[in-house]
């Protein structure tokens, strides 16, 4: 493909001297790409045509993350979105660092201090032991001690989450609450669970709008009248909690505000049955009578699991009527309730990052999860929040 030819002096450049771009170069430079001239983007300045051609095939990608057309950034096109949502770059332009280009689609995966104790995935991306408890459907009873451990890390999970949801409002972006979600528990001396789980690359979950789960944190900034779930788990003495809720970000329709607080009303319904001798397929009836009654549909792919010192392990908990769940409740059971609830279709698609599940009709969907125990009488929500009574950020905001 042949390269455009270089502009003249940018006419919107400040009086500071600008310098060569093109690696090894680094010479005063008052030229500049007539391209990114029309798309706005800052930079980009050359000292010749020989430079300028000589860096072509690092300088046009740029082009293709912002267009003249105002496209948004696409780097499957050939995949048919079912909604408007699109990946987001870190950057809608490159920056320049010691005479290098760089040319990001997403931030770099954040680090654990080695003194943090870590799950047997966190160097190879291979939860080996979980791998290894599915020979078995037996459901653990915790001890005394290990609940205990629960109980701390249940409540060290939800400090984090309440963390990231002062800071949900329009403009800020999923990668600015993952480091959120990561920074507070480092400080916490927790790891965060889902970093190089299946070598997911970030410390949480941020879903929007359409995305069901699994979205992974990017620099697309939230938008006013969005809703957008965080999903936090964290890794304390070797021991997981887990939970997650959705935020309204800024204004929200009234169908966004009875999509959300439905989902929330199916999550207690759920809850409100626990205790021993329940059949862990029951939950799936409570929650989805409520969801359609309220016009609603239960995602099927998706489902709680128990958890303790594995991230994810028996039992299943789907969420669904009708479901073929193993297992009776019995005191000392730790697992998750989390249904994802959806205006339209319970039907899923996956993007080809292998990890976003979003609605097949591009309609919105909701979730909470609560960490439960299960105890002598009824069950402990062990990820509760302390404040409100309970109560869950939309309906505090």
């Amino acid at each position: 493909m042949a390269t455009s030819e270089v502009g003249t002096v940018d006419p919107t450049a400040d009086n500071k001297e600008n310098y060569c771009e093109t690696q090894d170069c680094n010479k005063p430079a008052k030229l500049q790409c007539p391209t990114c001239l029309k798309q706005g983007i800052k930079g980009s300045y050359f000292c010749s045509q020989d430079c300028f051609k000589g860096s072509w095939k690092v300088h046009k990608a740029i082009h293709k993350q912002k267009d003249t057309t105002g496209a948004k950034y696409n780097p499957w096109p050939h995949f048919q979105f079912t909604g408007p949502l699109r990946p987001f770059p870190k950057v809608s332009h490159y920056y320049i660092s010691t005479s290098y280009w760089y040319i990001y689609t997403q931030t770099p995966t954040r680090t654990v201090p080695a003194h943090i104790g870590r799950p047997d995935y966190a160097d190879t991306g291979i939860p080996i032991t979980e791998q290894l408890a599915r020979q078995s459907c037996s459901i653990k009873v915790l001890s005394a001690d290990e609940i205990a451990k629960m109980r701390t890390v249940c409540r060290l999970a939800r400090e984090v989450l309440d963390e990231a949801g002062k800071a949900i409002k329009p403009g800020v972006t999923a990668d600015e609450i993952d480091r959120i979600v990561h920074e507070a528990s480092v400080e916490r001396d927790c790891y965060p669970s889902p970093l190089n789980y299946y070598k997911f690359p970030k410390s949480c979950c941020v879903s929007v709008n359409e995305v069901i789960c699994h979205g992974i944190p990017d620099t697309r900034p939230l938008e006013d009248g969005d809703i957008c779930n965080v999903d936090v788990t964290v890794m304390y003495d070797g021991h997981h909690g887990d939970l997650n809720e959705t935020f309204f970000v800024g204004k929200v329709s009234e169908s966004r505000k009875h999509l959300v607080k439905t989902a929330y009303e199916c999550m207690m319904k759920g809850i409100e049955i626990v205790k021993p001798g329940v059949r862990y397929r029951e939950i799936g009836q409570a929650i989805q009578q409520h969801a359609q009654h309220h016009g609603c549909s239960v995602v099927r792919t998706y489902c709680g699991h128990g958890i303790h010192q594995l991230f994810h392990t028996a039992p299943n908990v789907p969420h669904y009527a009708k479901n073929k769940a193993i297992g009776v409740m019995k005191p000392g059971n730790t697992f998750t309730i989390e249904p994802m609830i959806s205006q339209g279709t319970w039907k899923d698609v996956t993007w080809p990052d292998n990890w976003t599940a979003v609605t097949e009709d591009g309609k919105d969907s909701a979730q909470f999860e609560q960490t439960l125990l299960v105890t002598e009488t009824g069950c402990d929500i062990l990820t509760l929040r302390p404040e409100h009574d309970g109560k869950p950020h939309f309906m505090t905001q």
